[in-house]
């Protein structure tokens, strides 16, 4: 059986209040282990070129919240918004050109009906119960996510390995299907130290955004506005549905494969 890496990061707080963020977004990208050095290379050389290009250091972790808004270490750089959207844009298309998919999960804390909804434990679930059913039973699955949640994470994946019910699509009935390829517990790796966390660092952000921007029609914060517009938004989201990097059928209603609850 073949095995694949599992990488998760979030956006947004995973606490219940709605004061800081009203949803909470956990991003998912995997991707068959005998393509990992193959994408790894990809990101690689892209790194090397924006330092060629732009003095972006190698080493400097791409945390896109914060490189959006103009905070540090990026303002040091002191790039002009063009420079930091082609950065953006040459991201998006070294994403699209690698052999990964991914999930992401919405949890949107303005729909909770009871003050005891788990945000990070669902989310989690919910995004290995569609990286599971893509499985299929054909290969297993290792999942690594960034520092700080771990011990929440690593209780719920452990809980879905004993019983996972799920809702039948055609009546009410609920059935146990536990979760069987995922190995391993949940292993915990610093972003700085990891492309792919900070992948999934940037496609969770641009969702958090087109959640806002496009499903909840509000404006985008104003330190993001002076660098991209919401229609810069929607073309990195359409470059990777085009590209198929997005797992569609984790939620064939939505354009995009964006799983959102509570429903």
């Amino acid at each position: 059986m073949n095995t694949y890496i599992a990488y998760f990061d979030e956006t947004g707080d995973d606490g219940i209040s709605t004061a800081s963020c009203d949803h909470f977004i956990l991003t998912s990208l995997y991707m068959p282990a005998e393509s990992w050095q193959q994408n790894f290379n990809v990101m690689r050389k892209l790194r090397k070129e924006l330092r060629d290009k732009y003095g972006f250091h190698v080493t400097e972790e791409m945390h896109t919240k914060h490189f959006l808004t103009d905070k540090n270490p990026y303002r040091s750089y002191k790039w002009m918004p063009e420079v930091k959207r082609e950065i953006i844009r040459e991201f998006t298309l070294a994403i699209a050109a690698m052999d990964l998919k991914v999930v992401n999960v919405i949890i949107d804390k303005t729909k909770f009906k009871d003050g005891n909804y788990h945000v990070l434990e669902n989310a989690l679930k919910y995004n290995i119960q569609r990286i599971e059913n893509d499985s299929n039973g054909n290969w297993n699955y290792l999942i690594i996510t960034d520092e700080g949640r771990l011990a929440p994470m690593r209780k719920t994946a452990r809980a879905i390995r004993a019983y996972n019910p799920i809702q039948s699509k055609y009546s009410s009935e609920i059935s146990n299907q536990p979760i069987t390829n995922m190995i391993e517990d949940i292993l915990e790796k610093n972003s700085t130290e990891s492309y792919f966390i900070q992948i999934c660092d940037f496609i969770s952000f641009f969702v958090h955004l087109y959640f806002e921007t496009t499903m909840q029609n509000k404006n985008l914060p104003k330190r993001v506005a002076n660098i991209i517009d919401k229609e810069f938004v929607r073309r990195v989201m359409a470059t990777l549905k085009k590209a198929g990097k997005l797992n569609l059928k984790a939620n064939e209603s939505n354009g995009y494969g964006l799983v959102i609850y509570p429903k």
